[in-house]
């Protein structure tokens, strides 16, 4: 078994609109030196599997076609084993 750690951004091109409000907020709290703010998502799960190569497989398919849109959105993950 693995545990799957999953880093999803916007792609660098895209508006980050959430990003733009965090670092607006922080300017009215008197934090002004902060600067092109990027908000993502990281998620964790099991994958119940035994086989490195076969949970990569299935990770990147579950991140390619649910968790992340591919027009916007780029991911990273990364495996640990559970023992």
């Amino acid at each position: 078994m693995f545990k799957a750690t999953v880093l999803i951004k916007r792609r660098p091109s895209i508006l980050d609109p959430q990003g733009v409000a965090v670092e607006k907020g922080a300017k009215h709290l008197g934090i002004s030196n902060i600067k092109s703010t990027r908000i993502g998502k990281l998620i964790e799960f099991d994958v119940d599997l035994s086989d490195r190569n076969e949970a990569e497989k299935e990770v990147n398919l579950y991140c390619s076609k649910l968790l992340s849109n591919p027009i916007m959105e780029d991911f990273e993950f990364k495996l640990e084993e559970v023992k």
